[in-house]
């Protein structure tokens, strides 16, 4: 199985630094303009079955893309972040200044525990029934999805930067987990 993992594209609360997870934004027009540079990107590969969060602004970005017909899928749903919704990294480190998603998880959210075991579940099934998967999800679970195929720790995650707009291909070296393609942005800046 190959994965290629999209980005949506930038929003409000993402070019402000705060973290989104159920929060149901939409993209604005710079995320807009990234999901539609996407299209061309994409229309080259053939997939044979592409999923998207049911979070509209992953909807917004399948769409733009090109994969209006994406089937909705629970477990690509950003990593919930309970009581740091809305929070910047900044504003959670003041408080606590070891804070990482990956490693702590968020206090009234999902645990990394958590999110690895959605992730795997994720990466069975798909192996199972598919050979090439194209997803539209979000930043962190992107990330966390990527460490497990590598079969990293969660953690490994903070060392993986995800631009909004952006596609990733994770496929085989040989035998093993690989990256193929990180953090590409084919469309409009993503810092903005």
């Amino acid at each position: 199985m190959i994965l290629t993992l999209v980005r949506h594209g930038m929003t409000a609360w993402a070019a402000s630094g705060q973290h989104t997870s159920t929060t149901d934004i939409s993209l604005n027009a710079l995320g807009e303009a990234q999901a539609r540079a996407l299209k061309p990107a994409l229309a080259v590969e053939t997939f044979d079955a592409v999923y998207s969060s049911p979070l509209q602004r992953a909807r917004q970005t399948a769409g733009l893309a090109g994969f209006a017909d994406a089937v909705i899928e629970a477990d690509l749903t950003e990593w919930r972040y309970g009581r740091y919704e809305g929070r910047t990294t900044a504003e959670i480190q003041a408080d606590d200044p070891d804070w990482s998603i990956f490693r702590c998880g968020a206090p009234g959210g999902e645990t990394p525990a958590d999110v690895a075991a959605r992730c795997d579940r994720l990466l069975a099934g798909w192996a199972r029934q598919h050979r090439h998967v194209l997803c539209f999800a979000h930043g962190h679970i992107l990330r966390a999805l990527a460490c497990r195929w590598l079969g990293q720790p969660l953690d490994f995650g903070n060392h993986l930067h995800l631009d909004p707009g952006s596609i990733c291909r994770l496929g085989w070296e040989h035998q093993s987990p690989a990256l193929h393609l990180w953090n590409a942005v084919p469309g409009p800046d993503a810092a903005g």
